[in-house]
């Protein structure tokens, strides 16, 4: 076998390994995305618990909390680029401070239209001003960095910081933030959909790329070890002569004598 192709053949071998590794890494992230998703589902689906209850509880993350209180519609923050539907819009982050302790809690209390995706008229959706909401809490991240606010708007943020928001309001907030689920407020048997934001839908729990990932990784594995193939049987084609044919012997031209 000649250099050449002990060289091919080697490569495709460790190419084929390559993609055979990827491709099981890919099932290891499948295997834990729908551990994740199992979880969630599971918490999800639990009975709600009253927020000062998770006050505590470092895992908290997609429990479903209810919460009571009074709007702080003066400290009422956006969180900009947000999309629904194509369109764009931010997110209305109210404090929700409570009658039986100092510490308020971000409510999540959905998506509204906003022409840049930026600037939003807060009156156009004030609801009640005490309510009582349930939805699944999420931590606010800790000491990201890059600005908070956006340059032109400083009421509106471009990501949840639970620090840049701790500096800002004027009152103790939780470590968390709760997502609205439920269905819009009523009043004397009407719904105030004319200033209710549209609720965020739950989670999205799908097992993500990563089936159809390690399914081509496979399958560029499987290429590999065929070219491997087809490389030593070419080389082994060149190596020996097919049967029945015989090596041509050259006479001599003959000489004439006169």
């Amino acid at each position: 076998m000649s250099r050449r192709a002990l060289a091919f053949i080697i490569f495709a071998i460790v190419v084929a390994a390559g993609c055979v590794r990827l491709g099981f890494w890919q099932l290891h992230r499948l295997a834990e995305r729908r551990a994740l998703n199992a979880k969630l589902s599971a918490r999800l689906s639990e009975r709600p618990v009253p927020v000062r209850d998770l006050l505590g509880d470092t895992a908290a993350a997609y429990r479903r909390a209810t919460a009571t209180g009074t709007y702080d519609y003066a400290n009422e923050l956006s969180l900009s680029s947000r999309t629904r539907e194509g369109s764009p819009g931010v997110n209305l982050i109210t404090p929700l401070r409570s009658t039986d302790n100092d510490t308020a809690v971000l409510v999540n209390r959905g998506w509204v239209y906003a022409p840049d995706a930026m600037t939003v008229d807060f009156t156009r959706w004030t609801e009640r001003s005490t309510a009582t909401v349930t939805g699944y809490v999420l931590p606010l991240a800790r000491g990201g960095r890059g600005r908070v606010a956006a340059t032109t708007n400083t009421r509106a943020l471009r990501r949840l910081d639970y620090d840049s928001l701790a500096r800002r309001l004027p009152y103790p907030i939780a470590p968390f933030m709760l997502v609205v689920s439920d269905a819009p407020s009523y009043e004397n048997g009407v719904a105030a959909r004319d200033s209710t934001p549209a609720r965020l839908p739950p989670p999205l729990m799908d097992e993500g790329p990563h089936l159809g990932y390690a399914i081509q990784w496979f399958v560029f594995a499987l290429i590999g070890l065929v070219g491997a193939a087809a490389g030593v049987r070419a080389e082994r084609r060149g190596s020996y002569p097919a049967k029945g044919r015989t090596r041509s012997t050259i006479h001599p031209p003959e000489t004439r004598h006169g």
